[in-house]
């Protein structure tokens, strides 16, 4: 879904049900720079569904034009609808209450509203990543040699991570999920997760399927310049562009823990799944200036002949 990451399959599923449901448009809930609300808004453009999304934002910006920045300008392209919202009205109210005003209003107007909870985290949506399990599970038979002891993953709403940890119970892998959260506590997490899981009627205890710990640092969004600079170190390292909301800040604590704890570490084969939202980096652009690669003018000579020697230039 344009540059999207684990989001979209969730959307497999969720939209499957908008569309069985008989839906005309979906409604869903977010950041600002928000990859699921982005990725839905594409697929419901793929289903010929029209998308509304109420996107959170600070108290000084929210009476003012959010801009076209990374995953803004593919949600407007589009003609996603957008209804803005501050922190702290989001706070008092909740997503969850303020889906269901605007799918009441929308009922009003006689369209067929759906409903996709924040970061497409329910009991349906989470059969997105038992499936990535089952997929996972394919191509290491595939593979033949290789076998993975942990599995590791940023947080951020939950349902990944309860898909991942269901999936690798309910499989032949019983890799360890570990999970880096970057908004809320570990202990609602488990919460969270647990009430996923119920969902789905494991009979599974959230505590026993994976761990959490805390990595969301300055807050939800914010970043110190050491994991910026670590983004930039991986991206000239590897080619592999991690995104400073997720993915960067999982696995820059994964490499910390590491680090702390080798003993916890030490001899275990390990698979980091990287979640996607690479146009939230757009939103850092400022931030990321200093840590930018080098250019320069080229230095050319006075006259540099063509190869032919008529030194034109076309």
């Amino acid at each position: 879904m344009q540059l999207s990451g684990n989001k979209v399959r969730k959307l497999e599923f969720l939209l499957s049900d908008a569309v069985a449901q008989g839906a005309d448009c979906v409604i869903t809930v977010g950041g600002i720079q928000s990859n699921h609300c982005r990725a839905t808004a594409v697929a419901a453009k793929y289903l010929n569904l029209d998308c509304y999304l109420i996107l959170r934002t600070s108290k000084l910006l929210v009476d003012q034009d959010p801009g076209l920045v990374g995953n803004l300008l593919v949600e407007r392209l589009l003609g996603a609808h957008i209804d803005l919202v501050s922190k702290e009205e989001y706070g008092k109210i909740g997503s969850v209450a303020l889906a269901d005003l605007l799918k009441k209003r929308l009922l009003e107007e006689g369209r067929k509203p759906y409903v996709i909870p924040v970061g497409g985290s329910n009991s349906l949506g989470t059969w997105g990543y038992i499936e990535a399990v089952r997929e996972l599970e394919q191509q290491i038979q595939l593979s033949g040699d290789v076998q993975f002891d942990d599995i590791v993953v940023a947080c951020g709403s939950g349902g990944t991570i309860a898909g991942l940890a269901l999936g690798s119970k309910l499989s032949s892998l019983k890799a360890k999920v570990h999970a880096f959260s970057v908004c809320d506590d570990p202990e609602y997490f488990y919460d969270y997760v647990q009430g996923l899981i119920d969902g789905l009627q494991s009979g599974l205890d959230s505590h026993d399927i994976v761990s959490i710990q805390n990595a969301k640092g300055l807050g939800y969004a914010m970043n110190t310049a050491e994991e910026l600079k670590f983004v930039k170190d991986i991206a000239t390292a590897t080619g592999i562009v991690l995104d400073p909301v997720y993915s960067g800040k999982g696995a820059y604590a994964m490499l910390k823990d590491m680090a702390d704890n080798p003993s916890k570490w030490k001899g275990r084969k390990v698979l980091f799944v990287h979640t996607g939202g690479l146009l939230g980096l757009y939103d850092k652009v400022d931030q990321m200036s200093s840590l930018a690669g080098s250019w320069r003018r080229m230095d050319l000579e006075e006259s540099v002949p063509r190869k032919d020697g008529t030194g034109k230039m076309f």
